[in-house]
């Protein structure tokens, strides 16, 4: 397997000189040319190195989805500027530690989320904001993208930083993936095999350009002829209106997407689109068929981590429940803890290696620990674990280590209890992952009041809701006398109820 030399700013420059009318995305309808794109970013870089920016150094991007944020995105690619994409989600301690370990010498933000990074008390970068919006006292990101400057310097190299994205801890402090421009290249090459992607296709994107699922999409355009439809937001009663009015023929799934889509009340509408694949990860084994059945679509799953270019296996045997075969440049092992491989059947921590340089990551951002972790034996240790069929064919089994896969987002317990234990009345505390309605879990919080202080679990979720994420909020919190502990005092997490019967619930009603 190997990969031509263009890079994504390269690509988006050729196609604008050839197909300058070309549409690369629409967002909520309103239609970006490849020459628009070009045009825009080039000003974005020419305005960044006006402002002292060189290649190698970071710009932090608090963007929700929108044309400007694609603009953005290439003009720091142009200028070998490495992305940091900002969870507009995230805030308080989280949001603080990745600006402050990820060291950017610029923000770009949407102008509402300028009060909370300011809230967060995270370092002042170099070089201030740059902001989309009106904000007094900050340059205005349209001024800079209308400005009509060209670029004209070389592209990075393949192996230049593209991005450094920040997944979230299993067992400690979020970890800053540093993305390639080869690795964000491939990205979009699994998603073509995945999706069985053909020229003219229109990919429905709901999912946020600074999440990997969204990101992974940018060179399809340029690479396979795709068309972009973007959308702000998921909307479950707005979805199918959506795709048939950008008349997509793939939609992305992630978390419970597929669950909720299932939930909504049965339309004759329900097969009256264009859609015939719908491609993601996490789609359980009891809906596969049903969702196919209803909506008249071909599921294809996949597996994969930020650290190997996105995507590390396909599903396109329609084998339900498995994530499939490593695509061409990698391979799979299965490995038990000392490091040989297990038997048919058996349960082996997800072990991926590559025959093409640079499709694995080179490291975590100022993590030499982290990184000597994921990266032994000229392999990615993933944390992950996985089965092989009879036919060998992957079956996917979740994390080895403390996190919780909710909504589409991995939940570190380390970040929610150590905000949890920040409360005033808060000794101690413990999350867990446990059943949900839809998706792969919920969050259940466990709280050890102080001595002589007294916890409403309501009152405790509304505090943690201002310095949590949406995604990281528990759904659960149930209050405990003590916990049971290791002889160093761990507390047994195993042995925390699982109940859903004996705890605060957030969605209830009268909550």
């Amino acid at each position: 397997m190997s990969l031509d030399e263009t890079s994504l700013a390269d690509l988006l420059r050729l196609q604008a000189e050839k197909d300058p009318d070309g549409i690369f995305a629409r967002f909520n309808g309103e239609p970006i040319t490849f020459a628009t794109l070009d045009a825009q970013s080039s000003s974005l870089a020419a305005w960044l190195r006006s402002r002292g920016l060189q290649s190698g150094e970071h710009v932090a991007v608090m963007m929700r989805n929108s044309v400007q944020t694609l603009a953005v995105v290439f003009g720091l690619a142009k200028a070998g500027l490495a992305w940091v994409p900002l969870n507009a989600q995230q805030r308080g301690p989280g949001l603080q530690y990745i600006i402050n370990h990820s060291k950017p010498a610029l923000i770009v933000a949407d102008a509402d989320l300028l009060p909370t990074i300011v809230e967060s008390e995270a370092d002042h970068p170099r070089e201030g904001f740059l902001v989309h919006g009106e904000a007094e006292g900050h340059p205005h990101l349209a001024d800079v993208l209308s400005s009509g400057v060209s670029f004209t310097e070389p592209a990075p190299t393949m192996d230049a930083p593209f991005a450094i994205m920040y997944t979230s801890g299993t067992t400690g402090q979020p970890k800053g993936v540093i993305v390639s421009n080869r690795m964000i290249r491939l990205a979009g090459e699994g998603v073509s095999l995945v999706a069985a992607s053909r020229a003219g296709d229109v990919m429905f994107v709901w999912e946020p350009l600074y999440h990997i699922g969204g990101a992974q999409l940018l060179s399809l355009p340029m690479t396979h002829g795709v068309v972009l439809a973007m959308v702000d937001r998921f909307s479950a009663s707005r979805f199918w209106a959506q795709v048939r009015e950008y008349g997509a023929t793939h939609i992305h799934y992630l978390g419970g997407i597929l669950q909720i889509l299932l939930k909504q009340p049965e339309s004759p509408m329900d097969r009256d689109h264009t859609v015939r694949i719908a491609w993601g990860g996490g789609c359980p084994g009891d809906i596969w068929e049903a969702f196919q059945n209803r909506f008249g679509v071909q599921i294809r799953e996949c597996y994969g981590m930020t650290e190997a270019s996105s995507i590390t296996t396909f599903n396109d045997k329609g084998i339900v429940g498995s994530v499939g075969n490593a695509v061409p440049w990698f391979t799979v092992e299965l490995l038990d803890p000392e490091g040989n491989p297990v038997p048919q059947g058996e349960r082996g921590e997800i072990v991926v290696r590559t025959s093409l340089p640079g499709a694995i990551f080179p490291g975590y951002f100022d993590n030499p620990s982290a990184t000597e972790k994921a990266l032994r034996n000229d392999a990615l240790y993933t944390g992950d674990l996985g089965t092989y069929d009879a036919e060998g064919n992957l079956i996917f089994h979740g994390r080895m280590t403390d996190s919780v896969r909710c909504r589409g987002e991995n939940v570190s317990a380390w970040e929610v209890e150590r905000v949890a234990s920040d409360h005033p009345s808060v000794e101690d505390c413990a999350m867990i992952g446990v059943a949900a309605d839809i998706g792969e879990q919920d969050i259940k919080l466990f709280i050890k009041p102080k001595t002589g202080s007294s916890v409403l679990p309501a009152e405790i979720s509304t505090w943690l809701s201002t310095r949590l994420a949406s995604y990281q909020n528990p759904r659960y919190i149930a209050v405990v006398e003590e916990f049971e502990r290791t002889p160093s005092q761990r507390i047994m997490k195993h042995k925390l109820s699982k109940r859903l019967d004996d705890c605060w619930d957030r969605l209830a009603k009268g909550s």
